[in-house]
């Protein structure tokens, strides 16, 4: 029996393709990093995006790093900002005492609406600022944004060199708009009189998924990731008013009380956390800087996400995994010369 004759053609192609699989480098520790990362976002049924920056050594990490995501109540911490900007120059002081009528008590997350009953309290900018930022309270903070202004917001932001990052509306305002409702003609209503005047809450799926859609389409009160890296970048290296003023802002986020199964979720509870958490629909967000541990340094993260159709459980689930592995990462390679200027993308 005579042999069979390959073509020369097909042993060199076969000889190169061989070839090509010896030398094929494995993936590099900040590829795994995005293989990982990448792996857990489908869990939230929807679009999440990413931003991860060791702050020392610069090295970064994105996933739709310039694609806006509404913030929900991530806009709070680029208010704070402004009041800092603002008591600086004099313009706020912070133990001026603001008297809370009932038509300032919004919807959504907080304690101040529960007064809505009362004749109303009286906190001083301080502490409406602590409200805003510690358990997120909606009325708190659309006080402290009519305070600041909207457009003074967005122009520090731009006076900062943070772009990528706008503030348009009130929280009382944003959730009307999320719902469909009348906005300009029920944003003003007391609050008693706004929850006689509204229906239910979005009860269906469907309902809540359509709301979700029109809400991510809205290019209002959105932020990139690479957008609020930076801005906690600023923060971190006192670049944001003053050195006092950033120490200040970072004080107040490590007293976040809420989303603590996001960044936080599955880091240890001694693992210092400086963050702003952000939600509504189908919008789970959390934004912050994890201090590591044994002088490893500092990670800026932005976790945003939209249309997501998974439980606020899940979503919040893959935030966490995302977090723990930019961790897990930056812990191990800090300081090593396993980061490589690649990473940067």
């Amino acid at each position: 029996m005579r042999p069979v004759r390959r073509p020369v053609s097909m042993i060199v192609m076969a000889l190169f393709t061989a070839g090509l699989s010896i030398l094929a480098a494995p993936p590099t520790p900040i590829e795994r990093l995005r293989l990982q990362i990448t792996r857990a976002i489908p869990a939230a049924q929807g679009e999440i995006g990413v931003g991860l920056k060791h702050l020392e050594s610069g090295v970064e990490l994105f996933v739709s790093p310039d694609e806006p995501f509404p913030m929900a109540s991530t806009f709070k911490l680029p208010v704070l900002v402004e009041l800092h900007a603002m008591a600086k120059s004099g313009a706020l002081k912070w133990d001026e005492i603001i008297d809370i009528g009932p038509r300032d008590q919004h919807l959504g997350s907080g304690e101040l609406s529960v007064l809505y009953d009362l004749p109303g309290a009286r906190l001083s900018m301080h502490n409406l600022a602590n409200f805003m930022m510690m358990i997120s309270d909606n009325s708190a903070a659309d006080i402290c944004l009519a305070k600041a202004g909207a457009k003074n917001v967005n122009a520090r932001l731009s006076a900062l060199g943070v772009s990528g990052i706008r503030v348009d509306r009130s929280c009382q305002e944003l959730i009307l708009d999320y719902r469909g409702h009348d906005t300009e003609r029920l944003k003003g209503l007391a609050l008693k009189e706004l929850r006689a005047a509204l229906p239910g809450s979005l009860r269906d799926e469907q309902s809540r998924w359509a709301a979700d859609d029109r809400f991510a389409k809205d290019p209002r009160d959105t932020a990139t990731p690479r957008g609020f890296v930076t801005l906690l970048e600023k923060i971190w290296r006192g670049e944001v008013i003053d050195r006092d003023a950033s120490q200040a802002i970072l004080n107040l986020m490590k007293r976040c009380q809420t989303g603590e199964n996001r960044i936080r979720g599955l880091l240890t509870a001694e693992t210092e956390v400086a963050h702003k958490t952000g939600t509504i629909g189908g919008v789970v967000n959390d934004v912050g800087i994890v201090y590591l541990p044994d002088g490893a340094g500092h990670v800026a993260i932005a976790l945003l996400s939209k249309r997501t159709r998974a439980s606020t459980e899940q979503v919040e689930k893959a935030l966490a995994q995302i977090a723990r592995y930019a961790y897990d990462y930056f812990y191990f390679t800090s300081g090593s010369s396993e980061q490589p200027s690649a990473g940067r993308q």
